[in-house]
């Protein structure tokens, strides 16, 4: 077969085989197909679009391009979980120890984060000591014993899908459904998950910033999980502001550590007790959410949940004294308060921009090669459809250099304050599942 007969095929809107598929994806993982007739495919899925089942073959080609981790050494069904990313979202800080704590084992591969802060490695490697590189027979080893571990992701997994990332970042095919969801899930697929809990966010912090956008992603990923036989559960959740009050590394450490201990911020704590009930089921561990989150609330309140995040920390190397004494962790040179210019109520907050002043502070990655600062970040001291005082701090900045008139700037034009109450906005929007691929609330 010819590349350039299965471009104009989908082009003219044919769907392509299994075989054409996997054809295209070898070729673009070995080189023999050129990047410029991927990009003439990209943009023909692009403006055609591809069914489900196309959708499948072409992520199962893209995992089966690399690694496949295997994780049958692991007792019990292993669920993973995959947020499309927010500013704040500190939600497998919590939920990996949390689901973990009641019985579900959370074998998690994680990469250091491009854009407002670090991933979830980044955060991890705040806490004294942590590290990520253990080989797979340790990796498998302590997940069995602990309930728990967490790998630096593997070079070699679905390199096809990171080719074809890179492409569509240069050739405008970002924002293409198809390639989107089998991004997502090849990556899960690879890494060895049984059944995948999705977190897809919306709102101005978020990828998809409308909710039909971030809808159709969601039934699309369901659709494939429920195609190459992974249970497959996607939660709507809201990025019309940040999740939590802190954004940065170290400080979304301290943040997850209050919220297994029962007394962090509300929203996360209720984002980690939806996702990690889904993510019971899944695992066999109840028979409906709403036992799930008896048990995930008990693990909390007996401290079940922070003994098991102590565990897994000093088996990784860190020091779990961190646990009962966050002033462990990297700590910033100064803390500027960013006051309330008027009183009123906090009408919105412009998400991306909060995580972008972050990211200027040294708390993300504009570039793949650029450095981390772990202490760095900004700590929100009110929500939307709170009362502000004027000249009372609506957040405060940790920072290790002294000018940061610049980011006080970003974050008063992107927290607005308004004369007349405001709801909060919804946390949770719906739940798409493959038995029921419309909302369920």
């Amino acid at each position: 077969m010819r590349t350039v007969d299965l471009i104009a095929k989908k082009r003219d809107g044919g769907e392509l085989s299994q075989e054409e598929i996997s054809f295209l994806i070898r070729g673009y993982t070995d080189g023999t197909i050129p990047d410029y007739q991927m990009s003439a495919l990209a943009m023909a899925i692009y403006f055609r679009g591809m069914s489900e089942r196309e959708r499948a073959d072409l992520t199962l080609a893209m995992a089966a391009s690399g690694d496949q981790i295997d994780l049958s050494g692991i007792s019990g069904i292993k669920v993973d979980k995959h947020s499309t990313g927010g500013v704040g979202d500190t939600t497998t800080l919590v939920l990996a120890p949390l689901v973990a704590s009641i019985g579900v084992p959370v074998a998690k591969m994680s990469g250091r984060g491009l854009g407002h802060t670090g991933g979830t490695v980044d955060k991890l490697s705040s806490i004294p000591g942590f590290h990520v590189e253990i080989t797979n027979a340790q990796f498998v080893e302590l997940v069995n014993r602990n309930g728990l571990a967490v790998v630096g992701q593997s070079g070699d997994l679905t390199p096809a899908d990171k080719k074809l990332y890179a492409l569509r970042d240069v050739t405008a095919t970002v924002e293409s459904i198809p390639l989107i969801a089998s991004s997502i899930m090849s990556k899960k697929i690879a890494a060895g998950a049984d059944a995948i809990v999705l977190d897809v966010k919306t709102g101005d912090g978020a990828f998809m910033k409308e909710m039909a956008g971030a809808r159709e992603l969601a039934r699309a990923m369901v659709g494939i999980g429920q195609r190459v036989g992974r249970q497959t559960v996607a939660i709507i959740s809201d990025m019309s502001q940040p999740l939590g009050y802190a954004i940065g590394n170290a400080l979304e450490v301290r943040e997850a550590i209050d919220t297994l201990k029962g007394r962090g911020p509300a929203d996360l704590y209720e984002l980690s007790l939806t996702l990690g009930s889904h993510m019971a089921v899944l695992a066999g561990k109840a028979e409906n959410v709403a036992e799930a989150r008896r048990l995930l609330e008990a693990a909390i309140a007996s401290g079940q949940a922070i003994e098991t995040f102590k565990r897994f920390v000093a088996a990784q190397g860190g020091d779990a004294n961190v646990a009962d004494n966050p002033g462990m962790l990297p700590a910033a040179a100064h803390k500027i308060a960013v006051l309330a210019p008027s009183s009123g109520f906090v009408a919105s907050m412009a998400a991306e921009r909060i995580g972008t002043a972050a990211m200027m502070l040294g708390a993300g990655r504009a570039t793949k090669d650029a450095e981390i600062d772990l202490a760095v970040g900004i700590v929100l001291h009110k929500k939307i459809g709170d009362p502000v005082v004027a000249g009372e701090p609506l957040a405060t900045i940790h920072a290790n250099r002294e000018q940061v008139d610049d980011v006080i700037d970003i974050l008063l034009r992107a927290i607005e304050i308004g004369r007349d109450p405001v709801s909060p906005p919804t946390l949770i929007y719906e739940v798409i599942d493959a038995a029921n691929p419309e909302e369920k609330g």
